[in-house]
């Protein structure tokens, strides 16, 4: 059984479900422009006693953010927490939420017994000139008023190129086709002193699930996320891209509840 929640944190409405069950919980966080709903191929593989939270990231989803608030994905994760009581927890992270997991385990390690990131980016990256253009090319349709052509260049990004390929891809369509584009426009988290220098003091037992067909940007972090602390465990998924939750999620599934069991 699952039941609805909104948090309010910080000019912020998070809102999701949360599904009661036996031991520590898995809070699954998304990946930018999508929501909770993301993770439903890996929910449905999942055993239906582990109790779970999925939430939407301020701004995201059905979570809601004041305009020009300077805010931290992390800090919202600690704000749900402590709101639901949860003293720790089991996260599991993708892409953009697989930075708000890592930042969140490198400045609140008390609070997590596990740690999962699935082609997880690291807050303070420096972007590749390719990744940086294309980028540009979004937002500039997005401040110009083109939110179609927006969606259009980030549907055929090379991010998703294996996803397109998928059985999945016309769930991917559809969440790029219901994301409004806002944080394209204006994006109000805070800076972050660049993640790569804080790496090594990572204590929290992690595993980190790659695909090798990512792109470079993401295989750089990983790399890096792996070379960097004992405590990671890596499983790089042959002829797979960025999205695993879409285009394995059974095999997903298995892996983070073989993980989070300590199986």
């Amino acid at each position: 059984m699952t039941q609805d929640f909104s948090i309010e944190t910080g000019g912020a409405m998070l809102s999701g479900y949360r599904r009661e069950g036996t031991g520590t919980p898995l809070v699954l966080v998304h990946g930018f422009g999508g929501s909770r709903h993301d993770w439903e191929p890996i929910v449905a593989a999942l055993p239906a006693d582990l109790p779970l939270i999925a939430y939407d990231q301020r701004g995201f989803g059905d979570s809601t953010g004041a305009p020009g608030v300077p805010f931290s994905h992390s800090d919202d994760l600690l704000a749900l927490l402590d709101t639901l009581g949860i003293a720790r927890a089991d996260l599991c992270g993708l892409s953009l939420g697989g930075g708000t997991v890592l930042n969140f385990a490198l400045n609140h390690p008390e609070r997590v017994r596990r740690l999962v990131m699935v082609s997880p980016l690291m807050l303070g990256w420096s972007w590749s000139a390719d990744w940086i253009e294309r980028w540009k090319a979004i937002g500039r349709a997005a401040r110009g008023g083109d939110i179609a052509s927006a969606r259009e260049l980030w549907w055929n990004h090379p991010l998703f190129e294996t996803t397109r390929e998928s059985p999945e891809s016309q769930r991917l369509r559809a969440g790029i086709e219901a994301f409004h584009g806002r944080q394209w426009i204006q994006d109000d988290q805070r800076p972050e002193l660049p993640e790569a220098e804080r790496l090594t003091d990572l204590a929290t037992p992690t595993l980190l699930l790659t695909g090798s067909r990512d792109t470079e940007d993401f295989r750089l972090m990983a790399a890096l996320i792996d070379a960097a602390s004992e405590q990671v465990s890596r499983i790089d998924h042959e002829g797979t891209g960025h999205l695993l939750n879409l285009e394995i999620p059974a095999r997903l599934a298995g892996e983070i509840i073989a993980f989070v069991q300590n199986r």
